[in-house]
């Protein structure tokens, strides 16, 4: 495999390379208690990640003004920034570093398209080995967030791959409406905040059990292209 004609994978990170599950509801209440909120379920909050935060808080709480919504998404941030001040990190899911090497060992690119911030990104590629297994990371701060195809074709280009040998792999609809609208493969994974159904109405091909299965898939798509 050439340079030229390696696959690119595209990964999202909350739900699908960290376990921010706990972290994300955890989060949510707090910043609902801080403007008088009933704490929402987590079922009502796993449906929103992946989203920019601002329009993912709107969709929680659609009855807030705009200064309010302001106060929601500061106090969600205060939440984790007091969290990582404090030294905490979600885990990664068992498997990670073991697929992403493999990977990287089998000539594949591999770049992010995540809902998170700069700052989240920054954090997140001062993990070990991140900045050398990723070519390029794409977040919500760059433009259009997901569902829009913005971040993920910035992936491409960046990449100087083709839509046909790239895969977006996520957890979410909101990754697998992207992978639609940018008109490239859609991977989902189901360990994350969305259900395989979800996923798979959203135009995912399919979505995999664990990392082995990832990885047998990626294989499938590769040979394909």
């Amino acid at each position: 495999m050439t340079a030229s004609d390696a696959p690119l994978a595209v990964f999202d990170v909350d739900g699908t390379l960290v376990d921010s599950r706990a972290s994300i509801h955890f989060g949510a209440c707090e910043a609902a208690k801080a403007l008088g909120l009933p704490e929402p379920s987590y079922d009502r909050v796993r449906q929103i990640v992946g989203l920019t935060l601002d329009k993912a808080l709107h969709t929680l709480e659609p009855q807030l003004t705009m200064a309010e919504l302001a106060e929601f998404v500061a106090a969600f941030q205060k939440s984790f920034r007091v969290r990582y001040e404090a030294g905490h990190e979600e885990p990664l899911y068992d498997g990670v570093m073991p697929t992403l090497r493999q990977l990287k060992r089998d000539g594949w690119k591999l770049a992010i398209a995540t809902g998170q911030n700069s700052r989240g990104v920054a954090r997140n590629m001062a993990r070990p080995e991140w900045s050398e297994l990723f070519t390029s990371a794409h977040c919500a701060s760059d433009g259009p967030g997901k569902p829009d195809p913005s971040m993920l074709l910035a992936a491409v280009h960046r990449n100087g791959a083709t839509l046909e040998r790239t895969v977006m792999i996520g957890d979410t609809s909101h990754d697998m409406l992207m992978a639609k609208n940018a008109e490239v493969t859609g991977q989902g994974v189901g360990w994350g905040f969305h259900t395989v159904e979800e996923q798979l109405a959203a135009g995912a091909i399919h979505v995999a059990n664990d990392f082995s299965d990832l990885e047998a898939a990626l294989n499938r798509f590769a040979a394909k292209v």
